[in-house]
């Protein structure tokens, strides 16, 4: 019996050793874990993109700017004319924290009772929010301490529920998840069926084929992104503020990017096992590094860049706009461009490596 098992596990071993995708995933999934978790993934949020408006514009007020800036939890990327410009900078996603300083901010800083300002704060990333309500609590310069020096205004999610957070990115997460997975294994499952052979034979062009295997899905994944939010209303009380055709558009640009990646992955597989397994490399980097699970902010530089080519990256910006602050889609066309970059790359690469032939 001893001998039959170490027979049976001699061959099993000498088969992973000629599957070089099976042996990868052995060895590269871990590492891919520990790279992303140990590296990228940083709970302790810094840079936190703001904007400021200093009214008063004293000494005093300049180095209150100079001072929370120089904490590191904020970076102050511009100066706004007033609350109504920091506003529509949330509203379009360019900052998450903007300080109003009012023009009265001398006699303010006399009265202890009374905040210097205001902090203007994107409730719909609760760990941005938590971070950004820290500035409440900071000295300021040459005077005592006091509490609270800005009185902190939440938008979008004052309540600090998780679920307005949280479904408009799972949307992509889902949507990411089932599309790259079913155009993955489309071009193989063709072939494990014997169906491609008659595809081979048929006046059909490379491009049309490849189009014409994901028409389908883009349905399917509207459908998913329809079922996703009337559950998350019904069940979570999740808003739409935005307009119900700015998120199907948003949705639509995602499910071709994600089947376009998955129509790529499809052509480097030979079974649909071996695709299964390629999908597993699009799932982690993408829930990890979007901004999904943790805060973009505080993934290091290099991390951001990577996270900046990954789809759900873009697609999690334009949910969390449309669904939570109501802005349009026209206002976040950054986020859009990316899509349709991103799905042309790889809808060209999946047509040139995808022969008609069965070799």
């Amino acid at each position: 019996m001893l001998r039959r098992l170490l027979a049976i596990a001699g061959k099993e071993v000498r088969q992973l050793k000629r599957d070089r995708l099976t042996f990868g995933m052995i060895v590269g999934v871990p590492l891919l874990q520990i790279l992303l978790f140990g590296y990228a993934i940083d709970l302790d949020v810094r840079n936190v993109n703001a904007a400021v408006a200093d009214h008063a514009n004293t000494t005093l007020s300049r180095q209150l700017v100079a001072s929370a800036d120089a904490s590191q939890v904020i970076s102050i990327s511009r100066a706004a004319s007033g609350p109504e410009e920091l506003k529509e900078l949330l509203d379009t996603g360019q900052i998450d924290v903007g300080i109003f300083i009012p023009p009265d901010f001398e006699r303010r800083v006399i009265d202890a009772e009374r905040p210097v300002g205001q902090l203007l704060i994107n409730g719909s990333d609760p760990t941005v929010e938590r971070i950004a309500r820290g500035l409440s609590e900071m000295p300021l310069p040459g005077q005592q301490l006091r509490s609270p020096l800005f009185e902190p205004r939440t938008y979008y999610n004052p309540e600090r529920r998780s679920p307005v957070n949280i479904v408009p990115a799972l949307i992509g997460v889902i949507l990411h998840m089932t599309m790259v997975l079913f155009t993955a294994i489309a071009i193989v499952r063709e072939r494990e069926r014997g169906n491609l052979e008659m595809l081979i034979t048929t006046p059909v062009k490379r491009v049309e084929l490849m189009l014409g295997k994901i028409l389908p899905y883009v349905l399917i994944g509207l459908i998913q992104v329809t079922l996703i939010v009337l559950v998350s209303q019904w069940l979570f009380d999740v808003p739409v503020r935005g307009r119900v055709i700015d998120i199907y558009l948003a949705s639509m640009l995602f499910i071709l990017a994600s089947l376009a990646l998955g129509l790529t992955v499809s052509t480097f597989a030979k079974t649909q096992f071996e695709a299964m397994q390629l999908t597993v490399f699009t799932f982690l980097p993408s829930i990890l590094l979007s901004g999904f699970m943790f805060p973009f902010e505080g993934m290091p530089r290099t991390a951001q860049w990577i996270g900046e080519v990954i789809p759900l990256t873009h697609f999690v910006r334009l949910s969390r706009g449309i669904l939570v602050r109501g802005t349009e889609i026209g206002e976040l066309h950054m986020e859009i461009w990316p899509l349709l970059a991103f799905f042309a790359v790889f809808m060209v690469l999946a047509t040139l490596r995808f022969k008609k032939r069965l070799d």
